[in-house]
């Protein structure tokens, strides 16, 4: 007579254990995001002493820098991947704290003019890289996922319609290495041509809102012109972002019809469901900033927790970033999201520039 052995039942991890295997990768995070504040603080410090006029290279860069070099000639041991994954979360906590140090005032300063500037960018994203995809061949789902990607944001505007759309990982996989790239070179360039044109602060973290893709590094490219060039990149950035449930939709309607199946689910819950709730947290702490519920010592604080989250978001990019990675998964998706970016920085760039009088940021 046989007896019947049940399979053990796995125990889900206890909360505790799951907070503990984080650790390791923050502290990382934090012990990279220092050391580049450290840096830019040594070397200000040296220029000082000798009387030399060195230049400013802000910790954001340092620690994108100190970032890379470590993934790409070391790589990441698997001990600290759990917590080097929450530089996302730590990207939009100081997102939502950065919102005490924008009155509603400061909010409404992108005007008219910028919002529609927003909604040709997404247009312009949209139909550009739908073309070069189909031009060079990739897979439709593929170059939804990147049109996506470039009319909205990076990363996480790539995960969210993943599903949606019934993308597999490669093409997910192909889209953030291209975009990790391009986030990377956008940091050197977009500074050097802001100075280069003689940009505001307003004007460039406009123009970095509205062309970097994703949202570490269009904060980071603003934070590298100027803090006010970094508050309007936010501003830019996080208004395409709150597109990013009705573009998702969109997509998920057309590939729903395309496969001859029923889209399911109310369309207000599944916009809900993608929206990016750090946008609500940000309007929420500039609310209460506008309405003087928070003391002077307080907004000092909250925006200094602000800085805290970005240096562990920097430090994040870097370790994410991985051109061996990008190398292997071949060259199509890396071109088509370049022509794309090129393309769309520089009509980008146009509009701003030739309108710069009229919307005030000349």
């Amino acid at each position: 007579m046989s007896t019947l052995v049940h399979p053990p039942i796995a125990k889900p991890s206890s909360p505790v254990l799951s907070t503990l295997r984080l650790v390791p990768g923050v502290l990382l995070l934090a012990l990279i995001g220092w050391a580049g504040k450290l840096t830019e603080q040594a070397i200000t410090s040296y220029g000082k002493a000798h009387h030399l006029h060195l230049p400013n290279i802000e910790y954001v860069l340092w620690a994108i820098f100190f970032g890379a070099l470590i993934s790409n000639l070391i790589g990441v041991p698997s001990i600290f991947r759990p917590g080097v994954a929450t530089y996302e979360f730590f990207l939009k906590l100081g997102i939502v704290f950065l919102g005490v140090r924008f009155l509603l005032g400061d909010v409404f300063k992108l005007g008219g003019a910028s919002l529609l500037f927003v909604a040709i960018e997404l247009g312009i994203s949209i139909l550009l890289m739908s073309l070069l995809g189909r031009w060079l061949g990739l897979s439709p789902k593929l170059t939804s996922l990147l049109a996506i990607r470039s009319s909205i944001c990076g990363g996480w505007a790539i995960v969210a319609p993943k599903g949606a759309i019934g993308a597999d990982d490669e093409d997910s996989s192909y889209a953030i290495a291209a975009i990790l790239a391009l986030g990377a070179f956008s940091l050197l360039a977009f500074p050097a041509i802001g100075h280069a044109l003689g940009m505001s602060d307003h004007a460039f973290g406009l123009w970095a809102g509205l062309a970097v893709d994703n949202t570490a590094e269009a904060t980071a490219a603003g934070a590298l012109y100027s803090d006010t060039a970094a508050k309007f990149a936010i501003l830019a950035k996080t208004t395409r972002n709150a597109t990013i449930g009705f573009v998702v939709l969109g997509y998920a309607i057309y590939w729903a019809r395309k496969s001859q199946r029923v889209f399911e689910g109310s369309k207000a819950i599944f916009l809900w469901n993608k929206f990016p709730k750090f946008v609500l947290g940000f309007l929420l702490i500039s609310l209460l900033a506008t309405f003087g519920v928070f003391s002077k010592g307080q907004m000092t604080s909250i925006a200094n927790l602000s800085r805290w989250a970005f240096l562990l978001t920097f430090a994040g990019v870097g370790l994410q970033t991985n051109f061996g990675q990008l190398r292997k998964q071949g060259l199509k998706p890396l071109f088509v999201g370049a022509v794309g970016e090129f393309v769309i920085a520089g009509l980008t760039l146009v509009m701003i520039l030739g309108s710069a009088r009229w919307l005030g940021v000349s």
